[in-house]
């Protein structure tokens, strides 16, 4: 028996969730990308002490979702798997250009200010979609995660240097052993990118202090 696999394209809807509003008075845009197992407007909640008249948050989540402990009770969702990583890759991108778009559509965003920051896994999101989709982007924080290694390093290092990039992890977080932050820093020396790395007193988490000096 010969199995043969199929691709097929076809139109799919996908929620995302958001704080402030965009117009006039706006003056930051932030879009937040949550880690392994998390959903988007639980994970949004920790924004909540940057949030202001002036500034709209916006949550994409991960395009599939799965049970956290057995075949019911709480969820969480994922970007990716190793299975069919590349067309998972693929979709998601284009859902974040649907939301950026939808947002965005008809904003002069010249004067406002743009972050993409990806905690953990959605480090690796908001990196590859800044690569992908610099339009209006001004910096990007990579918090308790890291590039992933298949950037291409001589087409996508020029889109980096014209952006601030933040690199934020705690002190005490146990998935940043020490081979984990080498590797971080032989991707970023292969790219030539300037980093900025933020310490703080803590875990595999986000710090509301350490947030809210990035405003």
């Amino acid at each position: 028996m010969k199995i043969v696999k199929g691709i097929i394209q076809f139109s799919y809807n996908a929620r995302y969730f958001k704080f402030g509003r965009i117009d006039d008075t706006t003056v930051e845009i932030w879009f937040v990308f949550h880690g392994y197992g998390q959903m988007a407007n639980y994970f949004l909640r920790k924004f909540d002490c940057i949030s202001g008249d002036s500034i709209c948050v916006i949550a994409p989540e991960g395009l599939s979702r799965f049970y956290l402990e057995g075949f019911y009770g709480k969820t969480g969702a994922t970007w990716m798997t190793k299975e069919e990583r590349e067309t998972d890759i693929e979709n998601y991108l284009h859902y974040l250009n649907a939301v950026y778009y939808k947002e965005l559509s008809g904003i002069d965003n010249k004067n406002i200010h743009i972050t993409f920051l990806g905690f953990s896994q959605g480090a690796a999101t908001a990196s590859r979609w800044a690569v992908s989709n610099s339009e209006g982007l001004n910096r990007l924080i990579l918090w308790a995660g890291i590039f992933p290694p298949d950037l291409n390093v001589e087409a996508d290092s020029d889109t980096l240097k014209n952006i601030e990039v933040l690199n934020i992890y705690g002190r005490n977080d146990a998935y940043l052993n020490n081979d984990v932050i080498m590797e971080q820093k032989e991707i970023i020396r292969k790219l030539n990118v300037y980093v900025k790395t933020i310490i703080f007193d803590g875990g595999h988490e986000m710090d509301s202090d350490t947030l809210e000096s990035l405003r």
